[in-house]
């Protein structure tokens, strides 16, 4: 049975909506004649960055660029790629990586079409699973959310208004097997981190709410595209 193969896919940019498989090392830059994912902007090194895969994982390298590369955020040099980690190539350029298709929770076409129409939805805090995007009150948070704290709030997200046991959340954030490792201090510090990114972006409403010897409950409010006219 053969190896599923990781993916990338561009979420913005000049390649938005494209996708590569990584079942061969990728070179990604402005070069057209030397690269494979080719991002056509002058802040982009000729050879920007480097995808290898490996028997334990992808390997993203920065090649020495001027502008940077970045993971969730963060600049890296040398950075093994988890599922859902955002890529920013110069901040030019943003692209997805997972390491197979079928760990997509939505569809590519309904996940990419999501990306770019999060008030459709119409309530005060959206996310995109596939992208790892959030959205408060129509404005992106950035940097993006680590990886354990979009799983949690993913989790809540799928069970709105519901009181998810810490159990449950445990297991959602760290696996199945996770809850006799994993310490209620652990989910109380994530959870706590959560909260601060939610409050930098919205400080006048509360999203999570703990309910005392039972778990976490996610509340959601209506939000228009398009605040009233006064």
């Amino acid at each position: 049975m053969s190896q599923p193969q990781a993916v990338l896919i561009a979420i913005n940019g000049p390649l938005k909506a494209r996708r590569w498989t990584v079942d061969r090392p990728l070179l990604i830059g402005r070069d057209p004649e030397r690269c494979d994912v080719v991002i056509p902007e002058r802040q982009v090194s000729r050879c920007h960055a480097r995808l290898t895969p490996h028997p334990q994982g992808v390997l993203l390298e920065d090649l020495g660029s001027k502008n940077g590369t970045f993971v969730n955020g963060e600049a890296v040099e040398q950075h093994w790629l988890q599922d859902g980690d955002i890529i920013s190539i110069a901040l030019a350029q943003r692209l997805a990586f997972w390491r197979s298709e079928a760990t997509l929770t939505l569809p590519l076409d309904e996940s990419l079409a999501a990306a770019d129409g999060p008030i459709a939805a119409g309530l005060r805090l959206t996310l995109d699973p596939a992208t790892r995007r959030v959205w408060v009150r129509g404005r992106e948070l950035t940097p993006p959310l680590s990886a354990s704290q979009f799983r949690l709030l993913e989790t809540l997200y799928r069970r709105p208004d519901e009181v998810v046991p810490r159990a449950a959340l445990i297991a959602a954030v760290w696996g199945p097997q996770a809850s006799p490792a994993v310490s209620n201090q652990a989910l109380d510090a994530l959870i706590h981190r959560l909260r601060e990114r939610l409050a930098e972006a919205d400080p006048d409403f509360q999203y999570l709410h703990t309910v005392r010897g039972q778990g976490l409950r996610l509340e959601n409010a209506p939000w228009p595209a398009a605040e009233p006219s006064s």
